[in-house]
């Protein structure tokens, strides 16, 4: 398989450091509370080829340039701020204190989520300056789990628009829609809303998830945030729900599919290609059935990734390779069980497959050792893709496919969840990246998740606590005549 270079730039900044442009000159000036080590190179919506930077009051007003009353007075006068600030001037530090003193006096998560959301809109310096010094606090509250509530409420606490929304109405026309965004994206976090989290298909209210993704990308990877665009590809939604609420901000009908889907998400790839050269397209969310096939569609000439499949699948593997480190052993010398056969379950398993293969198994003895199960029990890739259970030997199923194999699992339509035919798989270790709880009590899993990340030593079940629609990625090793030896937690 080729490899696609992407044209993505990772910055090391401080987001507090901002550069000022004197008055009329268009000269950058470094002042003393930092310096900008890399930036790229930008023009402004509201700029023109004789000004290069916003003054006054559209400085004040764009997000990635404004400091609000952390300006100077040498910087007030030279910008053209000077009486459309108050006469004090804040440090950073203060404001980030007061930014907290005012969150944690809210007495909901998703009215802290709202509050945050709104200081991003006004001023990103700030708020990544909150987000980065406070990142076990505020994280839980800008992603995972407050997003997922945040989506479900879009509509009713949209505020102002982020990122583009480009509909199945705009065919034809996206290369213009992209051309309209004013800054040199680099990384494109693009969704359909079809599968958000474990809550199912959002449709358009499910932007939250790439302005998340995205934010997160800046506070802890350091990609600097005029780099990121986040998307949402709206193709409708077939949830009624959303259909008939008067505040959902999407296209009201039932999501196109097929070859219209395929030419509008091709559409979008190429013109997202020509319009931003080596940009890297991150697929988020996407429903299973579009989620690999897209992946496997492009991968080989477009830099483009799914954080579901690829991300998490390393994350696991890692985890993996640091067990066997603390109790001995190779990879290729496990069998491991995968509890779910969704995108991030199959996409371990694959990348698990090709570690296998890379410390000297087959194809055909890695597949052997990697199993999947979900709520209709073993699983397999039938003649024609479908998924399903099969009589004791069958394995069809090879790398890049959906899933891997099952043996031992009867004819489909029977009792799949019967302890006798998940414990017919004599796992070493079992990994856990489901949806629902309580698919298999009487190994102990369930569909659980952290509230808070944890420090290795600190992953107690009682850490562990119950969430509908949420999803725990687990690791866990199994020793005959022993219970659980060691648990990996993670964020789903």
């Amino acid at each position: 398989m080729s490899l696609v270079r992407c044209g993505i730039d990772f910055v090391c900044y401080e987001y507090a450091a901002r550069r000022a442009v004197a008055a009329g000159a268009g000269i950058h000036k470094n002042f003393p509370w930092g310096n900008v080590l890399s930036k790229p190179d930008r023009m402004s919506a509201r700029s023109t080829p004789y000004s290069p930077s916003p003054r006054g009051l559209a400085l004040l007003r764009d997000p990635l340039l404004n400091k609000g009353t952390a300006f100077t007075r040498e910087e007030r006068d030279a910008l053209g701020l000077r009486g459309f600030l108050p006469a004090a001037v804040l440090s950073m530090q203060a404001q980030v204190e007061r930014v907290l003193t005012n969150l944690r006096g809210l007495p909901s998560d998703l009215e802290k989520y709202i509050a945050l959301n709104a200081l991003h809109d006004r001023n990103e310096a700030l708020f990544f300056r909150v987000v980065c010094d406070h990142i076990d606090e505020i994280q839980p509250l800008i992603y995972t789990p407050t997003v997922g509530l945040a989506c479900q409420r879009y509509g009713l606490i949209f505020q102002r628009p982020r990122g583009l929304f480009i509909s199945a109405n705009d065919r034809g026309r996206i290369a213009e829609i992209l051309g309209n965004w004013p800054y040199r994206a680099k990384l494109i976090v693009v969704t359909d809303g079809e599968r958000i989290l474990g809550l199912g298909d959002l449709g358009a209210n499910g932007m939250g998830i790439p302005v998340g993704k995205l934010s997160l990308y800046s506070a802890c990877a350091g990609i600097h945030p005029e780099l990121c665009l986040p998307v949402m590809l709206d193709v409708g939604t077939n949830n009624e729900d959303f259909i008939n609420d008067p505040y959902y901000i999407g296209l009201r009908q039932k999501r196109i599919t097929g070859a219209d889907y395929d030419a509008f998400v091709d559409e979008f790839v190429t013109a997202a290609r020509t319009v931003f050269p080596g940009v890297l397209i991150q697929f988020e969310d996407f429903a299973n059935h579009s989620a690999f096939r897209l992946l496997h569609k492009y991968r080989d000439d477009a830099c483009v990734f799914n954080d579901d499949i690829q991300g998490t699948a390393a994350v696991a593997l890692a985890g993996l390779f640091s067990g066997l480190r603390a109790i001995g052993g190779s990879l290729k010398d496990q069998t491991l069980l995968f509890l779910g056969a969704g995108e991030a379950a199959t996409g371990i398993a694959e990348l698990v497959v090709s570690a296998m293969m890379a410390e000297g198994l087959t194809e055909a003895e890695a597949l052997q050792r990697n199993w999947l199960v979900d709520s209709r029990g073993l699983v397999v890739k039938l003649p024609g893709g479908d998924r399903n259970t099969q009589a004791d030997g069958d394995h069809r199923c090879g790398r890049g496919g959906r899933c891997l194999h099952a043996r031992g699992a009867s004819s489909h339509g029977t009792d799949q969840r019967s302890p006798d035919r998940v414990c017919a798989v004599q796992s070493d270790v079992e990994g856990g990246m489901l949806g629902r709880a309580g698919l298999f009590p009487h190994r102990g899993t369930s569909a659980v998740r952290v509230r808070q990340p944890l420090r290795p030593g600190e992953i107690q079940r009682q850490n562990l606590r119950a969430a509908p629609g949420q999803q725990l990625l687990y690791l866990s090793w199994r020793r005959p005549g022993c219970d659980r030896q060691r648990l990996q937690a993670g964020h789903g």
